[in-house]
């Protein structure tokens, strides 16, 4: 078990306060391949894709980068194993003072790379992957939505990762941009060779984009497969994500708390 995953978690648990977020998942995130992990808000999917990256510790299970257990290790340890994992953030996280140059260039002077020309060729290099090296004196505030995504994007790989994150990638996109999106993600996978690892609820993108689909639901795994497979699913939980279906128990709630707000006719 473990010998083609690049990242890998086992039973692992974390509870805030009462709220129990991950009940036990355990999941194998496989070499080269990308991994879209789906689910209602509040599941779990983000959450997740912290402890990956070492933002969170477990209650309990293990996380593990190769064939490295992470979860426990000292953060000056983490860092190096950081190094080799890119994060794209849902909100992009761009530094406003920063040029879109400077930008790229922070992680490398971060760890350490003081060679001007060689960050200057790196910069460009990544900028050219996302196809905006036009945009490298500009600042974020300059750039629109779409834009300030890719940015973000070039950052994340600009130190050559082996692994990959996507934060809800295309949310607040319209339907071209998150397009867009989607054909980076694919272009980076086979470029650079990267494992991705895309946490999302954007049906549309999961299915254009994934080797491999998770669902979530109140913090486990029900449903893990292709995305043929998923298409082809009976289970109740599933389907009823899939077709964007409301529970019966969430309407009940919703027409509860109706019955109390609504004092007069429509």
């Amino acid at each position: 078990m473990g010998e083609l995953a690049d990242m890998r978690v086992v039973n692992l648990r974390k509870r805030f306060a009462r709220n129990e977020v991950l009940r036990g998942v355990s999941l194998e995130f496989r070499k080269g391949q990308i991994t879209v992990v789906m689910g209602a808000s509040g599941c779990g999917k983000s959450v997740l894709l912290k402890h990956l990256v070492g933002l969170l510790r477990p209650d309990r299970g293990e996380v593990w980068f190769g064939s490295t257990r992470i979860d426990a290790m000292p953060e000056r340890e983490l860092g190096i194993v950081r190094r080799q994992i890119g994060f794209l953030f849902q909100q992009s996280a761009l530094f406003d003072s920063l040029t879109v140059r400077e930008n790229i260039a922070f992680p490398l002077r971060e760890h350490g790379l003081e060679a001007e020309p060689l960050i200057e060729e790196r910069v460009m290099r990544v900028l050219s992957l996302v196809g905006l090296e036009e945009t490298r004196d500009q600042m974020p505030a300059e750039l629109s939505g779409g834009q300030r995504k890719r940015v973000a994007l070039a950052r994340a790989v600009v130190l050559e990762p082996r692994v990959v994150l996507y934060d809800e990638p295309t949310t607040g996109l319209d339907p071209i941009r998150a397009e867009v999106i989607n054909e980076l993600i694919l272009k980076l996978a086979d470029a650079l060779g990267v494992t991705s690892i895309v946490v999302t609820h954007d049906l549309v993108s999961a299915f254009r984009i994934a080797d491999r689909m998770v669902l979530l639901h109140e913090g486990a795994v029900v449903l893990e497969g292709t995305p043929e497979e998923f298409k082809a699913t009976t289970d109740p939980v599933a389907g009823q994500f899939l077709r964007g279906e409301v529970s019966a128990a969430e309407l009940e709630k919703i027409r509860g708390h109706g019955d109390h707000v609504r004092s007069t006719p429509p």
